[in-house]
């Protein structure tokens, strides 16, 4: 062994530190082959011996997380304070003051996370029936130590010792006497297991790492402290409890997501060495699948070239942050700059889920009870089954983490769809204004290129005489190359205006996903009349009065004029489709001989026929002109119950 494990990570010839980043799945898939790939004959776990059988009986548990706490042992024996007696002297009055500072300890806890390095030796250490030793010192008060590390990713491609050399210099000295007793035990406790073990790996943060082998050496000299010169304190047993999986985040070193592809990868025997990276675009994937369905047809195309530009602006991101791994809010805010609110609203819920928060392990026998209510987790803070609030510190801590705020809309719950619903009054509807300009805006555009396609229609060639006309006509001066002339272009202007255009967005439409049919009227001469079909609005309540509905086509008429309600009009009732309807209150109500269509395809002989009977004629505008992130956008049809819902819409309206 002395021969295989570098000399910077051996302490003699029986004891090797592995030196890790706590909550880190990179250091944990190194733990897990660094111990296959060397023979130990005994494991040292840096937690006090208190917490071994709850933390062992846990990681039998494995894939499903739970928290193993241990509170204060005073405040399991808190008394409240004496009343004033002048009889009694200071000191007893001060050890009732003690009492109740010792109460505000907070609790210590161990992460059962499958991605923690030591959770990683102690399980694989027990598969292989290794020997383990709980080795730190027990105390109430612990004190953590941790400090922003360099990214995990690069042991990689470094080797661990390089690593950890490379750090070295930058790793302070522990700045309590509580966290240097510590050191001292461990590296007492390490001598005293070289007297029954010949191999013993101790996996222990590498801010531990150079102070414990500091220790370690005073006692080969007589000048440190043995086991008999530290005192353990008398602590409370630890107990194990579930976790609520909603707040895994807050438990798990990694996403929860990435979580999951570790057990998965180890589950089905798979390659787990790239996950950190692979995973991301599983995470995406997963949150694009999420995504499409949610929202159905009216979510947007996302493309391998948008997941691609999402890829690009998540690395350039962490690169900014110096970082070679995105963390969760690198990828959320990529996702919302690239592909919108809502995929990223997606993106964040498959973060935070974990495939086997509820999978039973090997050990389901001796699991908590069902019945018991789970913890409820934050940052450095639980609400226990008791509901009570305490204050948490992390026996495994990993780099630090804050809080940071992403401005993304929250989608609902049900509750509050249905006090909405309730709550609708049915005869006050108006429209969103900003949509309605968009609207607009895509119907202005439509004629307007439709009267270039109608242009288009009487464009001649002539030969170049004084003038270029409207461009050089390739073609026509290829084709009479031998006569050495060039011809030109010439496009009369279009004549007449087009005041009917419609906009079929899902043809053939199925009339049930889109029940909701009527008119509307213009407010004010910058609007169109507009007739359309569309879904239920009251089905998708996405405020308080503000419902939402996708178009699946529409008809405007501009300059707007007044006219009956299409739908319930009898002289249309030889129609048989939705869009056949709108066709045909179109080609009825248009002053124009020319009508505008934007369809994905172009209209086929039963259309123009009954363009015919009104003797108007069909402009095919094709909708794969327009973006697809426009269209989609476009679909969206915000009613409000009432003009006085527009002063708060913005709130609640998202972007697709």
């Amino acid at each position: 062994m002395s021969d295989t494990v570098p000399e910077l990570l051996r302490l003699n010839d029986r004891v090797t530190l592995l030196p890790i980043i706590h909550g880190s799945g990179q250091f944990a898939w190194l733990t897990r082959r660094f111990m296959l790939e060397h023979n130990f004959d005994c494991l040292a776990v840096p937690l006090p011996p208190s917490f071994q059988q709850p933390v062992e009986e846990a990681v039998l548990e494995l894939p499903r997380p739970s928290i193993v706490l241990q509170h204060p042992a005073s405040q399991s024996t808190f008394e409240p304070p004496l009343p004033f007696n002048p009889e009694l002297s200071a000191e007893e009055y001060g050890e009732s003051a003690d009492d109740d500072d010792a109460e505000a300890l907070p609790t210590s806890y161990v992460p059962i996370d499958p991605c923690q390095s030591v959770i990683m030796a102690i399980r694989a250490a027990m598969g292989e029936h290794i020997p383990r030793h709980f080795i730190d010192l027990e105390t109430n008060h612990f004190q953590p130590f941790s400090t922003v590390m360099p990214d995990a990713h690069a042991v990689r491609h470094v080797a661990i010792e390089k690593f950890a050399a490379a750090i070295l210099p930058s790793i302070p000295p522990p700045s309590d006497e509580l966290t240097r007793d510590r050191m001292h035990y461990m590296a007492a406790q390490l001598t005293e297991l070289e007297k029954s073990y010949q191999r013993i790996l101790l996996v222990t943060s590498i801010l531990h790492w150079p102070w414990i082998r500091d220790a370690h050496r005073l006692l080969r000299t007589d000048q440190g402290r043995s086991v008999d010169d530290l005192e353990n304190e008398e602590v409370s047993t630890p107990t194990r409890h579930k976790i609520n999986s909603k707040t895994l985040l807050f438990l798990f070193g990694e996403l929860p997501f990435i979580t999951s592809l570790h057990e998965r990868a180890r589950a089905e025997l798979e390659d787990d060495e790239n996950l950190q990276i692979d995973g991301v675009k599983e995470l995406l994937i997963a949150g694009r699948q999420s995504y499409l369905d949610d929202l159905g047809n009216r979510a947007r195309k996302i493309t391998p070239l948008l997941l691609s530009k999402c890829l690009q602006y998540i690395r350039n991101l962490s690169l900014i942050n110096r970082r070679m791994t995105p963390d969760m809010v690198t990828i959320i805010t990529a996702c919302k700059q690239v592909l919108g609110d809502q995929f990223a609203l997606h993106v964040a819920e498959v973060a935070t889920k974990y495939a086997y928060a509820d999978e039973p392990g090997a050990n389901s026998d001796q699991w908590i009870p069902e019945s018991d209510q789970p913890i409820t987790l934050g940052i450095d803070q639980a609400r226990l089954p008791n509901q009570d609030v305490v204050s948490l510190v992390n026996r495994l801590p990993g780099p630090p983490i804050s809080w940071q705020t992403i401005q993304l809309q929250r989608r609902p719950s049900d509750k509050e769809r249905h006090e909405w619903q309730h709550n609708w009054n049915p005869y006050s509807q108006c429209s969103y204004p900003p949509e309605d300009e968009r609207i607009e805006l895509l119907r202005n555009r439509v004629s307007e290129r439709a009267q270039a396609i109608m242009g288009q229609d009487l464009a001649r060639t002539e030969k170049f005489t004084t003038s270029v006309k409207d461009g050089i006509d390739i073609r026509d001066t290829i084709r009479h190359w031998y006569e050495k002339e060039i011809y030109v272009k010439v496009m009369p202007p279009s004549r007449g205006q087009l005041d009917a255009c419609l906009m079929l967005f899902d043809s053939p439409a199925d009339p049930r996903d889109y029940p909701w049919r009527t008119t509307w009227f213009a407010e004010h001469e910058w609007e169109s009349t507009l007739a359309f079909f569309a879904s239920d609005f009251q089905q998708e309540m996405v405020g308080p009065g503000i419902g939402l509905g996708i178009y699946g086509g529409a008809m405007f008429l501009y300059p707007p004029v007044p006219i009956r309600d299409i739908w319930r009009d009898r002289r249309l009732n030889f129609t048989a489709t939705l869009e056949e309807r709108l066709i045909a209150a179109a080609c009825m109500h248009s002053r124009s001989k020319h009508v505008a269509i934007m369809s994905p395809l172009p209209p086929g002989g039963g259309w123009k026929r009954l363009a015919r009977r009104f003797k108007k004629h069909l402009v095919h505008v094709p909708m794969s002109s327009f973006s697809d992130q426009e269209i989609q956008q476009l679909r969206m049809v915000h009613v409000l119950n009432g003009g006085e819902v527009r002063s708060y819409a913005a709130d609640f309206i998202r972007k697709a």
